[in-house]
């Protein structure tokens, strides 16, 4: 091993953690009316990409809708904005 590479390791073990290298714990658990509407559009979008080619165009004019819809709570839900007037 060179001084150089000594030098680099003995850094990298004594450099303070950033936040982009530390791992949250917990963090799914921490907000789960988002984690929930998270998984319910990554299911739909993944329904959407395994049917896609067979569908009707009512089905995809309702796919993308649906889409709109969950793409717009998953903004609410994170932002922490009032659910929209009904």
């Amino acid at each position: 091993m060179s001084t150089r590479d000594k030098r680099s390791s003995a850094r990298a073990r004594s450099a303070p953690p950033t936040p982009a290298n530390v791992p949250v714990q917990g963090e799914r658990r921490r907000n789960r009316p988002l984690r929930e509407v998270l998984d319910e559009l990554l299911s739909h979008t993944r329904d959407i990409a395994r049917r896609a080619k067979t569908m009707s165009p009512a089905e995809v004019d309702y796919a993308q809708q649906r889409l709109e819809w969950l793409a717009d709570e998953v903004w609410r839900v994170a932002t922490g904005e009032a659910a929209p007037p009904e």
